[in-house]
């Protein structure tokens, strides 16, 4: 856990004008479904920032920060990959791909995108409904 979370200005510096808008759009998304509660981490070696979504101690989602850009990760377990898999046509390509490009393993598929602006958002909405439907009206 970090001890002060990144400020505006820092996070700004660090992916980007166009990407912190997306990143504070994504972030908008899921606060308007899920009433969870967030936590900002160190990202490990591949990013800078890990910012997480969960409740009752299950993840949701988390989104990722590093030099010019941000990650958005949703890890689905055998029943979510099931349900995905019955209505994947219905996805865009882009995700589509992604999803068939991540590797499964024995705990679930840890599926990261990398956006660079809203058009996923769809989405992105619809895989974490897979996970678990919005708590929110």
């Amino acid at each position: 856990m970090l001890d002060t979370p990144p400020t505006t200005e820092e996070m700004t510096a660090l992916v980007g004008k166009a990407l912190h808008i997306v990143w504070n759009n994504l972030c908008d998304l899921i606060d308007k479904n899920y009433d969870m509660t967030r936590q900002w981490n160190k990202g490990g070696k591949a990013w800078k920032y890990e910012y997480k979504y969960s409740r009752g101690g299950k993840t949701l989602c988390t989104l990722y920060a590093r030099e010019n850009c941000i990650g958005f990760m949703i890890v689905f377990g055998k029943a979510e990959r099931l349900k995905f898999e019955t209505e994947k046509e219905s996805y865009s390509k882009e995700v589509q791909k992604i999803y068939d490009d991540t590797h499964t393993y024995h705990d679930g598929k840890w599926i990261m995108f990398e956006p660079t602006d809203t058009s996923l958002f769809n989405d992105f909405i619809r895989l974490l409904s897979i996970k678990r439907k919005p708590n929110k009206k």
